[in-house]
């Protein structure tokens, strides 16, 4: 028996499997999925989501930008605002992108609260694309 995996963004099904292990990145820190967890309904931050399938030694690695997820009999349902594979992530794009976030985000520290907030989930975002495209080519992980 194994945990059964959906990853929904708002147009479609993105990505649906069976899985060992799925570690999820929560608003309280990570949180490890494995067969038989309790049901639990939690929120999701910007972050890495690793899951082992059934078949892989190696963990698939994505990127969820903010959502749900529901645990309940061995179904994993992962409502997301967006969602990367790492393996999809060209390293050099996420670092350039990543640089201009961080520049952005100095530069509107001490701009009106609405301006900061989005300087700072873009900044969220590049910093988590370029984690996993770094993750997958084993370099080491920006802090």
């Amino acid at each position: 028996m194994s945990l059964e995996v959906s990853v929904i963004v708002p147009d479609r099904v993105f990505w649906k499997n069976s899985v060992r292990e799925i570690i999820l990145p929560t608003l309280n820190g990570q949180m490890g999925i494995l067969k038989d967890h309790i049901p639990v309904l939690t929120g999701l931050d910007t972050g890495l989501m690793l899951i082992k399938t059934e078949l892989d030694k190696d963990w698939l690695v994505f990127v969820v930008l903010g959502g749900f997820a529901l645990v309940n009999s061995n179904k994993v349902t992962i409502l997301v605002n967006e969602a990367e594979l790492a393996s999809d992530i060209d390293i050099e794009e996420a670092k350039s992108s990543y640089d201009s976030a961080k520049l952005n985000l100095e530069l509107n520290s001490g701009s009106d609260s609405k301006k900061k907030l989005e300087s700072l989930v873009l900044f969220k975002k590049t910093r988590t694309r370029l984690q996993a495209a770094q993750q997958i080519k084993g370099l080491s992980l920006i802090v």
